[in-house]
Formats: structure tokens, sequence, C-alpha cells
């Protein structure tokens, strides 16, 4: 919470060097005797309204909501916001669970966007193609999408087992190849859209689509994956704190001499960590399909669209434990959905959010330098140790 806090202050900032009217009144602070007074009264109202605007659109406007409760309209609208924010969350807690858990291993992942692209071409190729009842079609086509992902994890899991391969050169390197993969499937195969020149790939049947939780009607996008983004939680939690291979993968990554000494095979825990981890990956992309798109494109997932490095800070953020990841996964979402609306709203660039986000991990990270800006002596030791041991304690 401090964390956070110091990066709404470091906001602040952002909002009254780059805003103009706040800059004026302050320019002008010593042209009349209100002018102090005008300067602090402009700093606020604008630093209030972009964090206002920010809430109101990722959470819920509390006007809005007393209007919907006392005329039981317009329930859509009050809804949208934290609808919003909760579709975006859902996938990428997904991925970034599944980047944690090689980082508790102590590997990193950082291909799980190419896995998730992997994982959406999978799925959405069989889920556009058998035509099942819903009940059969959607199981099968998540695990397609999981089974695309475990087939890329395999890749740099194997490669560091036998060939001392680095992970980071590898799996950064697949998002590249992953990125021409989608290029080439949706232009040369039979996945492309029929009657159509562009990378577009065929529609999910209706009966391989995650339906709205309030119906098609409502207009809510919010859907059956917070289901399944919220047993993905249940079961890493379960997988990394209550069994014996997540006992391994913990030992690996906190004593990697400890746990060869005690038994445990590294190259075992290696490809284990990067088929979970890349499974996880894939089902957060066909989960991303399935749940709001129902095709994909040529910007599937590419650029800063991409959920699996914004995993990566998010896990981060998360230190790497699936219920902190959640948190952090609805904390980047909500910044994110309520930063457009900031923008619309106020004028805002939408980039402040990002400021904010990245600061927050920023101070995340460097937990003594919280504890010395607010003074918090009785944990400095323990804030140091985490410090110096790493993101694995």
């Amino acid at each position: 919470m401090l964390a956070i806090t110091l990066g709404l202050v470091i906001g602040s900032f952002v909002i009254i060097v780059t805003t103009a009217p706040v800059l004026d009144a302050w320019r002008n602070l010593f042209h009349s005797w209100g002018g102090p007074g005008h300067a602090v009264k402009t700093t606020f109202d604008y630093v209030g309204a972009a964090y206002r605007d920010m809430f109101t659109g990722a959470v819920i406007d509390p006007n809005s909501l007393w209007h919907s409760i006392s005329t039981g309209q317009d329930w859509t609208s009050t809804l949208t916001p934290i609808s919003e924010t909760l579709t975006y969350a859902t996938p990428l807690t997904i991925a970034s669970i599944g980047v944690g858990i090689t980082f508790q291993t102590g590997l990193f992942n950082i291909g799980a966007n190419g896995q998730a692209i992997i994982g959406g071409i999978a799925g959405v190729a069989v889920g556009s193609s058998l035509h099942l009842p819903t009940i059969i079609l959607v199981p099968i086509t998540l695990l397609a999408g999981v089974l695309g992902g475990v087939l890329t994890g395999a890749l740099p899991g194997f490669l560091k087992s036998f060939t001392g391969a680095h992970e980071v050169i590898v799996t950064l390197m697949f998002n590249y190849v992953a990125n021409l993969i989608l290029l080439f499937t949706l232009l040369s195969t039979p996945l492309q859209q029929p009657g159509q020149g562009n990378d577009i790939s065929r529609n999910l049947l209706p009966s391989a689509l995650l339906s709205p939780l309030f119906g098609t009607a409502s207009g809510l996008r919010v859907n059956w994956g917070v289901f399944i983004a919220a047993g993905v939680v249940v079961v890493a939690w379960w997988f990394l704190e209550r069994s014996s291979l997540g006992f391994e993968f913990r030992v690996s990554g906190a004593n990697p001499y400890a746990a060869r000494v005690s038994g445990i095979n590294p190259k075992k825990i290696t490809i284990l960590a990067f088929l979970i981890s890349g499974g996880l990956a894939g089902l957060a992309g066909i989960t991303e399909v399935a749940g709001t798109t129902h095709f994909i494109d040529g910007g599937f997932l590419v650029g800063s669209a991409g959920i699996g490095f914004t995993a990566i800070t998010v896990s981060l953020l998360g230190r790497n434990r699936p219920v902190g990841i959640m948190w952090g996964a609805l904390l980047f979402a909500a910044l994110g959905v309520g930063g457009r609306s900031m923008q619309a709203s106020t004028g805002i660039p939408l980039d402040l959010a990002t400021v904010i986000q990245y600061s927050i991990v920023l101070f995340i990270a460097t937990p003594v330098m919280v504890q010395e800006i607010f003074r918090i002596r009785s944990r400095a030791t323990s804030g140091l140790q985490l410090a110096s041991q790493g993101w694995n304690t």
C-alpha cells in the first residue's frame, strides 16, 4: 500500500509538470494576493479530477451506482468499468501466474507472450472447426490452447536442461518466431477467414465461446473466464504451498545447490516448470480469444498488447505468489482501464497510468527505499534481507 501511495504521488507530480493550467497557476504565484491559493486549488482540482476519473472509469461511479439502485435503470453503464477491469485482468492473471511459477523455480520465462500466441492459434484451430455442444467444445478449445502453450514451453525447457542454453535468450527470441508463425497461419493456411485477404482468422463457433456472465444483451464483456482465472489462482496456490512437487520448485529456486544435494532432479524441475508455465500462458491466450475477441489477427498480443510481457511485471509485483499476482493483475487492469477513461475526460495522456504502474513496481522492488522514506525502522532488517535475497523469498 505504501508503494502504491508513492506511485500515486509520482503520478501527481507528472500531472502538475505536464498540465498547462496548473503550470500557469504556479507561474503566476506572486502576481496577486490570491495567487498561492489559486495555484494550490488548481493543482488539487486537476490531480483530483484525474484520479477520480481513473477510479470511476475502472471500478465504479458512486453517483451512477446510487442512480441505478434508486431507479433500477442504467445498470449496464454503472457496471461497465468494473466489467472491463475484470475482463482485462482475467488472461493477465493466468499468464502472470505461469511466469511466477518459473520465477519461483529460479528460472526466467520471457516467452509467455509467444506461448500465449501459439495457444490462441491452437485454440482457434479447434474452436472454429469442431461442431460440438458447448459443454464439450469449450473444454476442448481451452485444452487445445493449453497444449499449444505446453509445446511452446517445452522447447526452452529441454534446451535449458540438456544443452545449457540460457532460457532468457531462447524464450525471448521465440516470441519473434511465434509472431511469424501467427502471420503464416493467418495468411497461408485454412485458418484464414474464407474470402478474406487480410491476416484474420475464422471466428470461433458460438459453442466454443466463454459467454458473458450477464448475457450478451447486457452489454457487459466480463465472461466465464473470470472463474477460470480464479481456479488457476487456487490450484497454483495449492500446488506451490501444499504439494511435494511445488515444494521442490520452491527449493530449487531458493537454493539450487541444496536442492541438488537433497536429491531433487534439476532437469526434471526445469522441464516441468516450463511445461506448466507455457500451458498457463497458452490458456491465457485462448481465454482472451474465447472471452472477448472471438478471432485472432496479425496483431494478436503483438507489441504493447502483449499480456505476456506485462505478466512479467505483474508477477514481480505479486512476489511470484498466486494471490499477490491476482491483486497485481487487478491493479494493472484498473490502471489501464481507468487511464483510458481519465484521458477521455480530462485530456491527461494515458501514459500517466503507465508511469504510475511502473513507479509502483519500482517501489515494490526496493522495499528498503520505501522503509527509509516512511521511516519504518522495525522491519529494516527483514527488508534488507528481502532486497538481497531476491524475488523468490
